[in-house]
């Protein structure tokens, strides 16, 4: 495929690709575009020397797993697939040089820039909360690490019979699914120590994914201690007041013994500074070859990126990751890789060995991408004990399957 800003590399030079974010997308990526064609010149810029992943991070915050279990490093990728790895960040990228400038002073030239930065929090969206509230006594745990300790901490010193609030953002945002399994598994820790807290969810959506598996596990599993109030019945939160450890709403205030708020979100910092996001905060791109219609030469991938009805999830990084490595490697003058379609895969811890999930897949076609109704499945209402106990075991699977494809 030929895409806009570059023309094919002459035969024998030697083509050069910047990636930033050491996620699920961006790590991915550097690896493939080696893996395809091992004479490119790939740079992956992450601030992290341990890649912490969000996915699982709720079973480290439910105390059923340790931080080293989803500590991921680079290694593998600097010695067995020749990635070099920059460990700073990226402040600011000149489209027309081609250029990104790094904290540190590092000016790193391109033939091709992908973009994969994660989210970024809107901190001002819930008068009262800020990024030192979140790194203090609301935080939010959405960037695993640091966060998770402390959201961690703060459950294992609350005193028994407070209340644990999650406050849900508004869509869209990373892995929808996830402030409802973070509940189902502080639920589970709360039901072994505290037995008298309970956990209040506070959102401003009327409805969210996998809605009825997890109140159908909810009610099996946790009777009582799980309210979710949706966004027209008190859900809506009005302020916060991280000093008294309070919310407000329309029905009036909640205090909490531990409060986890979860901002809305937008396209990491350096989409901003490339000039790549449109006026909601994000990243539009050509569903084909995930080129910015912003700045031409720019691709985006991964949470940050506007890719059609695909949710802003690991899977989906990593599906796109491949796409693109393999686009890139034929705009290059590599050989074509076969067509590659994308998916989507969500496993949802709701209690130890009980587990949910929903599937889908995606077809790249030149009008962009759609999904594949015949692709889509979600954990039947009807799942017996041991399908539930099955999918534990696979996401699990799942797991080590996807950060082995990553990392090593």
């Amino acid at each position: 495929m030929m895409m806009s800003g570059l023309p094919v590399m002459a035969s024998g030079a030697k083509a050069r690709v910047v990636v930033i974010g050491g996620g699920f997308g961006g790590a991915t990526v550097a690896k493939y575009l080696k893996i395809g064609d091992p004479s490119l010149a790939v740079t992956l810029v992450e601030p992290k020397t341990v890649f912490h992943t969000c996915p699982m991070s709720n079973s480290v915050i439910g105390g059923l797993r340790p931080m080293s279990f989803i500590a991921q490093r680079y290694d593998a990728l600097r010695k067995q697939y020749g990635v070099e790895v920059v460990h700073d960040y990226a402040m600011t990228v000149d489209p027309v040089k081609k250029a990104v400038k790094l904290k540190g002073g590092q000016s790193l030239d391109y033939d091709r820039f992908v973009l994969s930065p994660g989210v970024d929090f809107i901190w001002d969206s819930i008068e009262g909360y800020s990024r030192e509230a979140a790194e203090s006594t609301m935080p939010h745990a959405y960037e695993a690490g640091p966060q998770t300790e402390l959201l961690r901490g703060q459950l294992l010193a609350m005193k028994d019979g407070e209340n644990v609030i999650i406050v849900a953002p508004k869509n869209p945002f990373r892995c929808p699914a996830a402030p409802y399994e973070r509940a189902s598994l502080i639920a589970n820790y709360l039901k072994q120590h505290k037995p008298k807290s309970k956990i209040i969810i506070l959102d401003d959506k009327e409805v969210f994914t996998k809605q009825d598996l997890f109140m159908l596990g909810w009610d099996r599993l946790y009777p009582g201690m799980i309210e979710w109030r949706s966004g027209s019945f008190g859900g809506h939160v009005e302020s916060l007041d991280p000093a008294a450890m309070t919310v407000a709403t329309e029905f009036g205030d909640e205090k909490g013994g531990v409060i986890n708020v979860i901002p809305p979100q937008k396209a990491g910092h350096i989409a901003f500074a490339a000039g790549l996001v449109d006026n909601v905060g994000w990243c539009p791109v050509d569903e084909v070859s995930f080129e910015s219609l912003k700045q031409p030469g720019i691709h985006v991938i991964g949470d940050a990126a506007l890719v059609g009805p695909m949710p802003k999830s690991g899977v989906s990084a990593n599906s796109q990751a491949k796409v693109l490595a393999a686009t890139l490697i034929e705009s290059f003058g590599g050989k074509a890789a076969e067509t590659l379609d994308l998916s989507s895969l969500c496993y949802s811890l709701i209690g130890p060995g009980y587990a949910v999930s929903v599937a889908g897949a995606y077809s790249r076609r030149a009008k962009g991408i759609t999904e594949k109704p015949e692709a889509v499945h979600l954990t039947s209402m009807e799942a017996t004990s041991k399908q539930l106990a099955e999918e534990a075991v696979q996401s699990d699977q799942w797991y080590h399957a996807i950060t082995h494809d990553i990392w090593h």
